[in-house]
């Protein structure tokens, strides 16, 4: 399959037509919606087709450009023809490498992704950690926008924290990185 002119009706051999639409996301009567059509990320962003890794970056990199994530929280592939649901086991994407600019209140941060798409971690792409509840260990992530996310590999997260200073908050003194003129909280700061 040539990667500019994929379409989801090639990979939905099988698949059952007719499926309920993404919850707020706007679709044509033109659109095929597609029911399961075998379509997975795994937790370290690897896509799968039917239970193999998708190993063509052209290709997952044009899967991740109509990726979208409706009002209900599920993804789809949505293209002017064609919508497919799409598992995903954490985040769609990870944060696989940063690059710093300016010091102090006037850094920013660039996250870049698996995908070759990046963002500046700001108010409108803020960071968020959540507590893995099996290990207790911090899980970062960032907001691309339009509710995707991309959660930072280990040593993002390990060379954001390298960036951190403490500030006082509500009240609090925390621990967290300046970008984009924006205190992004990561926790606590240790006494």
């Amino acid at each position: 399959m040539d990667e500019n002119t994929a379409s989801l009706s090639s990979l939905s051999k099988g698949a059952k037509t007719g499926a309920p639409p993404p919850v707020g996301i706007e679709t044509t009567a033109r659109q095929i919606i597609f029911g399961d059509i075998g379509m997975r990320i795994d937790t370290t962003g690897v896509w799968h087709y039917r239970g193999s890794p998708i190993n063509r970056r052209p290709l997952v990199k044009l899967f991740a450009s109509v990726l979208k994530r409706d009002d209900a929280g599920a993804f789809w592939l949505v293209t002017p023809a064609e919508v497919a649901p799409v598992s995903v086991e954490d985040a769609p994407f990870m944060a696989v490498d940063l690059t710093v600019t300016g010091t102090g209140r006037e850094r920013a941060v660039r996250l870049h992704t698996n995908v070759d798409t990046s963002v500046v971690v700001s108010a409108d792409h803020p960071l968020k950690l959540i507590e893995d509840p099996a290990t207790g260990e911090p899980r970062p992530y960032v907001a691309l926008g339009g509710g995707l996310e991309a959660k930072l590999t280990r040593p993002v997260y390990y060379d954001l924290v390298d960036l951190g200073v403490e500030e006082k908050r509500g009240g609090d003194q925390m621990f967290g990185i300046w970008s984009a003129g924006t205190f992004h909280v990561l926790g606590p700061a240790e006494t």
